[in-house]
């Protein structure tokens, strides 16, 4: 069966409706079980529940009556609710409930350290939701009580999806997610956004994936986080008196309702928008960038420091006879592989610090060394890809055995020992670096679990211990377009 509890409630099997014309306050038990999902809810708590404080003298039967129709109604579809001391608990099993799916959707996307995959993650998680919880069945008291950490959750969601899009570059599609009169002043937002605000289908007939419906616009002006993200959003597409405008009701509500002045982010945004500050009109990011320091490098997709290297190439294409196009390489200088190095903690960065003023004093040797990259990095993934290959294998061991010579083993401020690379070693540090970690990866039996990404213009490698994943965790990764 298919519980469906973020928005009105719904049962069904095999897409037809269960429990049609039951009462309502059996769905509101059901769905109490369901939230709970497998622990135990007592009977008091039940009674509690369902008449607010003001029992009648038969609830403690009338429970009993509604958990056995319940029973009754749901013993063909295999759904079990226990008997467990003075309470019950629902066996869900292998059955769909939303509100877990939505739960485990927001735990990945705090436990990845992969920005495409927590926005896709973000993206499936709201995409659940249909309108407040329990939208038919419960109160707004009740629903605070039995969502309050839902709700939380998912305005988090919200929030973190906002900064993703707008670390992106992806501002448009924050204001159309955002931009609605709960957020807007209302004589700025438009109708159609008004329109999906309110949980109406988008002009395609899709709700849009982060869209705030089901929460007041005092709830959402209280999140400085995504006032942050939408004041952000309205700056970069020229609205700068809107995102002024957003600024005034936000403090409105703050001083008015709760007595305190905005946090010092938001006031210094607004202070920063006020003077036009030109690095908050920055140009978006290249496709699934991320920026460090002064550089572009491609967000995380392969798990190991050696599989970002290669990586680094966003058009390794699975079809040799298609050509690179020129945009797809993000080694566009020595700067960004010094900086790569630092990024993925395969130098600190005080030593990046003085490879890129060296890299500056010798340009020409800085770009030796960036082309010396460029080649290991064609022979690692073909090893990776291709473990038969021997003369690619043999141009990286020739690196690997280089950055050996040059490594001194030293004990750290941890008090574990570790090999190092010397400042010493100048603007090869990097390229060593990226050496080393190859061999490591060859040498570790987790080189049997390296796929390629078949998608069309893509090829990133990415660790599948499972086996069972064909792509890399960036969807439409790797877009090759000419810079």
């Amino acid at each position: 069966m298919e519980f469906r509890l973020l928005g009105s409630f719904e049962a069904s099997h095999e897409g037809e409706p269960v429990l049609a014309g039951s009462r309502r306050q059996e769905r509101c038990l059901l769905a109490v079980l369901l939230l709970e999902d497998g622990r135990v809810v007592t009977t008091d708590r039940l009674i509690d529940l369902l008449w607010g404080g003001n029992p009648p003298g038969s609830a403690r039967g009338t429970v009993h009556t509604y958990v056995g129709r319940l029973r009754a109604r749901l013993r063909p579809y295999a759904v079990v609710i226990e008997t467990r001391h003075d309470g019950y608990a629902l066996v869900s099993g292998q059955h769909g409930i939303d509100v877990r799916e939505f739960l485990d959707l927001t735990a990945r996307a705090a436990a990845t350290g992969d920005p495409g995959e927590r926005l896709r993650c973000h993206d499936r998680a709201l995409a659940l939701w249909r309108g407040p919880l329990l939208a038919d069945v419960v109160d707004e008291e009740l629903r605070g009580r039995l969502g309050r950490r839902l709700a939380e959750l998912r305005l988090s969601a919200l929030e973190q999806r906002a900064e993703i899009l707008l670390a992106m570059g992806r501002h448009e599609q924050v204001l159309a997610d955002l931009t609605a009169p709960s957020l807007a002043a209302p004589s700025l937002a438009a109708p159609s956004l008004a329109a999906r605000s309110a949980g109406a289908p988008a002009i395609d007939g899709s709700a849009p994936a982060g869209a705030p419906s089901g929460f007041p616009a005092d709830d959402l002006l209280s999140r400085e986080r995504l006032v942050l993200a939408l004041m952000t959003a309205l700056y970069r597409a020229g609205r700068q008196v809107e995102a002024l405008a957003l600024y005034r009701r936000t403090r409105s509500l703050l001083v008015d309702g709760l007595g305190v002045e905005p946090g010092a982010e938001l006031a210094a945004l607004h202070d920063r928008i006020l003077r036009a500050d030109p690095r908050l009109d920055r140009p978006p990011a290249p496709l699934y960038a991320v920026r460090v320091g002064e550089q572009w490098l491609p967000w995380s997709a392969g798990g190991h420091p050696a599989l970002e290297f290669c990586n680094t190439y966003a058009g390794w294409s699975v079809d040799p006879a298609v050509p690179p196009l020129p945009g797809s390489d993000w080694l566009r200088g020595y700067p960004t592989l010094a900086v790569w190095a630092g990024h993925h903690d395969l130098a600190d960065e005080r030593v990046v610090e003085a490879l890129l003023r060296r890299a500056g004093e010798r340009p020409e040797e800085a770009a030796a060394v960036l082309a010396e990259a460029r080649a290991l990095r064609s022979a690692l993934h073909a090893c990776l890809t291709d473990p038969q290959d021997g003369a690619a294998f043999a141009a990286v061991a020739a690196v690997v055995q280089e950055a050996g010579r040059s490594a001194v083993f030293t004990r750290g401020e941890d008090g574990l020992a570790h090999w190092r690379l010397p400042p010493a070693v100048g603007l090869r540090l990097p390229l060593y670096a990226a050496a080393r970690a190859a061999g490591e990866l060859l040498a570790d039996p987790r080189r049997f679990t390296i796929r390629r990404c078949p998608s069309n213009g893509c090829g990133w490698l990415f660790l599948d211990a499972s086996g069972r994943r064909r792509w890399c965790s960036m969807a439409t990764c790797g877009t090759r377009s000419a810079s």
